[in-house]
C-alpha cells in the first residue's frame, strides 16, 4: 500500500521530535533555563519582524470574510507581545519543577519510597489564532523538558511561521536537542490528522481554541488528549447575594480577552429577585457593551432588555460579550444545571451564606469553583509564582489550570538497600 507523502513527512517532524525529547529529558535544567531565555530574548528583538506577519495575516482574513472574533484572536499588539516575554523571562529564572521530589502516597516496608516529576515527552499542540500561545507553550515544555510540536491554522500561518523561526533559531544558539520545537506549517500540505495518529511518538496533544477544533482533536486522535476549555461559565446569584458584587464578577471575567476562557456566559438567578434589583445589573452591562439575552419567564418580564436565548445556546459559549440570564428555584436546581450545561471548567457562586458555598463546592462538577470571587483568567497572575497556558475540564488528567505540572508525570521511586 502507497503512503502518501505527507503523512511521511509528519512521521519524520515526530520522530525527530520524539528522539530530541530523550535528550531533552538528561539536559540539566540550566541548560533549559538558557534555552527559555534566548527564546524570550529573540522575541522581544523581533517586535517589528512578528507584527508586518501578523498583518499580512490579518489583511488576509479580512479578505476571507474570517469571523471578527477569530480576528480578535489572531490580532497581535506589542502589549501581547511583551506580555508574552514577560511570561518567558519569568520561566527563565523560576526554579526547576523537575528537580522537585515527593512523598509518595504509599511507602513499601523498610524501604523509603518517593516521587520524582518527570517530563512527559513529546508534546503537540494544535491551536487556532492565539499565535503568541506557540511561545508560551514553547517556554513550558523546554522548562519541564519536553519537546514540542507546533501546528497552527492557516488563518495566522504568517505569524505562526514567523515566531516558530525566531524561537527555533534562538534555540539553534544553545546546547538543547535541534528538534526539540518542531513547527508544521499550515501551508505545507498536511493535515492535523497526519499528526494525531503518531502515537508511538507523541506523549501528549492539547487542543486549544474553540470547542469545535478540541471536539475534533479528541476525537481523531490516537495518543492522549489534554482538553482545553473555553468559556460558558455559570454563575449563580443566590438569594443572598450581592447585586454590586454580581456586576463586577460578570465585567471583571471578561477582561481577560482575547482569551475568555473563564468569561462568565450565564448567570442563574434565584427566582424572588425583584425587577428593582435587576434593572441596574441589566443597565450597567448595557452600558458595558455587552449584549443580553434570557429565558421564556425574563425575556417577557424585560422585553426591553433580553433576547431569547435557544435551548441550545445554554450549553455552548458565546465567546464573546453576551450574558445570558434565567430564573432557577433553588440552589439544588442551579447545581443540576451547571452540572448539565456548563463547561465545567470554571463556575461561581455570589452568596453570603457559608451553607450554601460548602454545598456548591461540594456537588458542581466543575474544575474550579469560585465563591464571590472573580474567575478572570490569567496567564501569569501578577500576585502569583506560575505561569498558565489555560484550562481544563477534563477528569483523570490534570484538571483544571494548565500549568507547568501539567507537562510532568510522576515517576515512584523505591530506594532500598537489599530490601
Amino acid at each position: 500500500m502507497e503512503i502518501d507523502s505527507s503523512s511521511n513527512f509528519t512521521l519524520e517532524i515526530v520522530k525527530r521530535a520524539h528522539q530530541a525529547s530523550q535528550k531533552l529529558a538528561t539536559v540539566s535544567g540550566d541548560i533549559r533555563q538558557q534555552g527559555v531565555k534566548a527564546i524570550a530574548n529573540a522575541l522581544e528583538n523581533s517586535f517589528d519582524y512578528i507584527l508586518e506577519a501578523n498583518t499580512l495575516d490579518l489583511e488576509m482574513s479580512r479578505e476571507m470574510a474570517v469571523s471578527e472574533l477569530m480576528i480578535d484572536w489572531l490580532k497581535l499588539t506589542p502589549e501581547r507581545l511583551e506580555s508574552t516575554v514577560g511570561i518567558l523571562k519569568y520561566l527563565g529564572k523560576s526554579a526547576d519543577p523537575t528537580k522537585r521530589l515527593i512523598n509518595a502516597p504509599y511507602q513499601l516496608e523498610s524501604c523509603p519510597t518517593y516521587c520524582q516529576l518527570m517530563p512527559l515527552g513529546t508534546i503537540a499542540l494544535i491551536y487556532e489564532a492565539f499565535p503568541e500561545i506557540a511561545a508560551i507553550a514553547a517556554g513550558m515544555c523546554i522548562k519541564t523538558g519536553n519537546s514540542l510540536i507546533l501546528r497552527g491554522c492557516s488563518t495566522a500561518s504568517n505569524s505562526n511561521m514567523a515566531i516558530g523561526k525566531i524561537m527555533q533559531n534562538a534555540l539553534a544558539e544553545t546546547e538543547l536537542p535541534p528538534s526539540c520545537l518542531e513547527v508544521i506549517s499550515s501551508d505545507s500540505g498536511t493535515s492535523i490528522a497526519d499528526l494525531l495518529v503518531q502515537d508511538n511518538y507523541l506523549d501528549l496533544v492539547i487542543p486549544y481554541g474553540r470547542p469545535i477544533l478540541v471536539q475534533q482533536v479528541t476525537e481523531q486522535s490516537t495518543a492522549p488528549v489534554l482538553k482545553t476549555a473555553i468559556g460558558n461559565c455559570y454563575l449563580y446569584w443566590s438569594s443572598t447575594g450581592n447585586l454590586d458584587l454580581v456586576r463586577h464578577l460578570i465585567i471583571d471575567s471578561h477582561g481577560s480577552q482575547p482569551d475568555p476562557v473563564n468569561a462568565i456566559e450565564k448567570v442563574l438567578i434565584y427566582g424572588n429577585k425583584k425587577s428593582s434589583t435587576l434593572l441596574p445589573l441589566f443597565n450597567s452591562l448595557q452600558e458595558k457593551g455587552f449584549k443580553l439575552k434570557g429565558d421564556t419567564h425574563l425575556t417577557k418580564e424585560f422585553p426591553e432588555y433580553l433576547q431569547l436565548a435557544s435551548s441550545p445556546e445554554w450549553r455552548y459559549p458565546y465567546l464573546d460579550k453576551t450574558v445570558a440570564f434565567k430564573y432557577v428555584d433553588s440552589l439544588t436546581e442551579a447545581i443540576a444545571w451547571i452540572n448539565r450545561y456548563s463547561s465545567g471548567h470554571a463556575d461561581c457562586l455570589v452568596t453570603e451564606s457559608y451553607e450554601e458555598s460548602r454545598l456548591f463546592s461540594r456537588n458542581v462538577n466543575s474544575a474550579l469553583v469560585y465563591i464571590n470571587a472573580s474567575p478572570r483568567f490569567y496567564r501569569h497572575p501578577n500576585s502569583g509564582e506560575a505561569v498558565f497556558l489555560g484550562m481544563s475540564n477534563q477528569k483523570g488528567f490534570r484538571q483544571g489550570l494548565i500549568g507547568l505540572e501539567t507537562f510532568t508525570t510522576l515517576k515512584q521511586i523505591v530506594q532500598g538497600e537489599g530490601c
